[in-house]
């Protein structure tokens, strides 16, 4: 939802746009799709109409209103040194830019260029004076029982008091900390207490194994390590201390100091002289002002890691100004935010969303932000709770949302009353990445919600989205199943994966790739590893050098494009290669699918067949042997009549639950190595290895 003038208009539905950079066109009708309807609300009236009149609407207007963000893109791509000297005025700076971009040494690309700024100052210290008592840091735990709030003004008293205990521990500008803790709020102290003081911080997910976590101490070679006693998740604790002990005793490289906080979960054991209490050190610094440094644009704010075909993690490396910028961009452009809103992102520090739109991103805004730990189905009082996110969207008036498929595929599982049990009225868009967002889950949760369901497609690489809907920009429909459309910044192509050979048809298959200099806020490069930034990222495509996204995508005639899987999750079944995702996009269209994950296992005769694992919505497949033979028939015809039976799976396989890391993401290699009797790996991130166990155990029985 955006303004014009008077008017804001909301789209419900999926109703298709002329294809950016294309002249004329309608509005047409998505397939699949009809009784389409729009709701405009303007001023006090709301108005309902049909799907032709909304036509006539829209094509009244096109000539001013459709034109907004094609123009706004082209200015981005064609100019991009004036388009990104205007969005760097949305922060403050110290020392304005010299040169806004350095692109003379190809695929590296500098932003922002002699300039100084800090991402502390622009996320905290500039609010305080109009806004400095309205709320910043909302910090909710289910698991514990706790709701707080700090302000601005809290806020800025917290991270100075973690800012003085790291000096005090040596910590200096360009020095390494590694943050390993729970979703607290002395985890988002520490990050900006680094981004003050400019040193360089890691944050590593709280719980990653200790084996995980040595690799990541021995590349950082950090000074010090922010951690705290324990995690929780489920009303299971998990202690931190003795991982982070084991994980030092491992690595090469010794952190000189640790800065533990103690929540009481689970005793610790401490190391004289290493080991620190955090509230200890803080009761020395209640009243100590540590100012901002002043950082190069260019200089590293953060690194951050994800896993890497070697088996050794790529740690992305990020700057400061450009990051910043980019982010202030799209929190007005992209996700709408305004000063004084709450913004609710339920990710977690340890993964680049909750960076970028956890922390830094809604503070820059001057939003409220909303740092969450919990399930998504257990209540303050640490009873079952499906509807405790909108309890919070309701309580705490979030106006943008920011979550993952996976998470809405497990409240479709809970009561769709809960749905409307809240006040919701506050919320302007759902938005959801990490994952392909299926059609059938984005259709559950538009009507379930009322608002607009907006997907969003980028990387740990990229720190913000780089297909999807800038509806701060103009207000634009989504289509069920695509992120949107290419971001201000992005030239994104998609190429032959053989040849290079760039691919302009309409629904042709290939690469997703992006041609250089990329925006501000993408990473800019292997952290001490340069050679492997080039080589993976730049030099996979045959003949050009663009920027691989490892994943196979689609654009259709309007200009949408669809996310089709890694370009290492294609099945290759009698030389047709099939993509994962077409396959469970077809289950998910089952009335009795909640989940599905597809794999390809080796087959002596085809090479490779899929197979599907199902979470049925009302769980009787799971035992009953008659009723799993009748769904599984049922399933497999849907896929043939879909997409063909070539794509139909092997088998379909059903169960109580899918292996996912704690982040929600789908193990698929794990459930393929399983599938082909091999070790299924490192497994430290799982969430709950009984679901792996499960399939072993269905495997095993035939």
């Amino acid at each position: 939802m955006a303004a014009h003038g008077g008017a804001s208009c909301v789209f419900r539905g999926a109703l298709a746009h002329p294809l950016i950079g294309r002249a004329g066109g309608g509005w047409g009708e998505t397939a699949g799709l009809s009784r389409l309807s729009a709701c405009c609300k303007i001023g006090l009236h709301n108005y309902e109409f049909s799907f032709g009149a909304c036509q006539d609407w829209t094509n009244n207007r096109r000539q001013t209103e459709m034109s907004r963000y094609e123009e706004f893109y082209r200015q981005s791509v064609d100019a991009p040194e004036a388009f990104w000297a205007e969005q760097a005025k949305l922060i403050d700076w110290q020392t304005p830019a010299q040169q806004i971009l350095d692109a003379s040494q190809p695929p590296f690309a500098r932003w922002f260029v002699g300039g100084t700024t800090n991402l502390c100052h622009n996320a905290v210290d500039r609010h305080l004076a109009q806004r400095g008592e309205q709320p910043a840091l909302i910090f909710v735990s289910t698991e514990t029982g706790i709701e707080k709030s700090y302000s601005f003004a809290e806020l800025h008293t917290e991270v100075q008091r973690t800012a003085a205990s790291l000096v005090e521990l040596g910590v200096g500008k360009g020095d390494r900390v590694l943050i390993y803790m729970p979703m607290i709020p002395e985890a988002a102290f520490a990050m900006l207490a680094c981004a003050r003081i400019g040193a360089i911080h890691c944050v590593v997910f709280g719980g990653f194994a200790s084996g995980s976590l040595a690799t990541r101490i021995e590349d950082a070679e950090p000074k010090v390590i922010v951690s705290a006693d324990a995690g929780s998740r489920g009303n299971k604790v998990i202690a931190y201390k003795p991982l982070l002990d084991e994980a030092i005793r491992l690595s090469k490289h010794k952190p000189s100091g640790v800065l533990l906080t103690d929540r009481g979960l689970a005793p610790m054991d401490l190391t004289p002289g290493r080991d620190h209490l955090a509230a200890e050190l803080r009761r020395k610094h209640l009243d100590t002002k540590v100012p901002c440094t002043w950082l190069a644009s260019t200089d590293i704010s953060y690194t951050i890691y994800t896993s890497g075909t070697t088996g050794k993690p790529k740690g992305v490396q990020r700057d400061v100004g450009g990051y910043a910028v980019a982010l202030a961009a799209s929190m007005k452009h992209i996700f709408d935010g305004r000063p004084g809103e709450t913004y609710f992102s339920t990710s977690d520090i340890g993964w680049v969303v909750g960076h970028s739109y956890i922390v830094y991103g809604p503070l820059i805004a001057g939003m409220a932000t909303i740092m969450y730990e919990g399930l998504p189905t257990q209540g303050i009082d640490r009873q079952p709770d499906g509807g405790i996110w909108w309890r919070l969207v309701e309580k705490y008036k979030v106006t943008v949302m920011f979550s993952a498929p996976t998470a809405v595929r497990v409240l479709k599982k809970q009561d769709p009353a809960l749905l409307k049990k809240y006040d919701l009225s506050t919320l302007r868009a759902l938005f959801l990445a990490g994952e392909p967002l299926d059609e059938p889950t984005a259709r559950w949760i538009s009507e379930g919600l009322g608002v607009p369901i907006i997907d969003n497609y980028w990387q740990t690489e990229s720190g913000w989205p780089m297909i999807t809907i800038a509806n701060g920009v103009e207000p634009r429909p989504s289509k069920f199943g695509s992120p949107g459309v290419p971001m201000y910044g992005y030239r994104i192509r998609i190429v032959h994966e053989s040849t290079g050979e760039e691919l302009t048809g309409a629904n042709e298959k290939g690469v997703v790739v992006v041609e250089g200099p990329t925006p501000p806020g993408f990473m800019q490069t292997v952290w001490k590893d340069d050679a492997r930034f080039v080589n993976t990222y730049w030099k996979s495509v045959p003949g050009k050098m663009v920027y691989s996204t490892f994943d196979w995508g689609i654009r259709d005639e309007d200009g949408y494009f669809y996310i089709l899987g890694r370009t290492d999750d294609v099945i290759n079944v009698a030389g047709h290669r099939l993509g994962t995702r077409e396959i469970e996009e077809s289950i998910s269209g089952h009335s009795n699918v909640a989940e599905v994950a597809v794999v390809g296992v080796a087959d002596a005769l085809k090479g490779q067949v899929a197979m599907a694992f199902v979470v049925p919505k009302d769980g009787k497949a799971v035992t009953d042997a008659d009723a799993a033979l009748e769904l599984e028939g049922e399933i497999m015809k849907l896929v043939a009549d879909q997409l063909g039976a070539l794509a139909r799976p092997a088998r379909v396989r059903f169960v109580s639950g899918l292996p996912k890391t704690r982040s929600g993401k789908l193990l698929r290699r794990a459930i393929q190595a399983v599938c082909e009797q091999r070790d299924p790996g490192d497994l430290t991130t799982i969430d709950d290895p009984a679901t792996l166990q499960q399939i072993k155990q269905l495997l095993s029985s035939v």
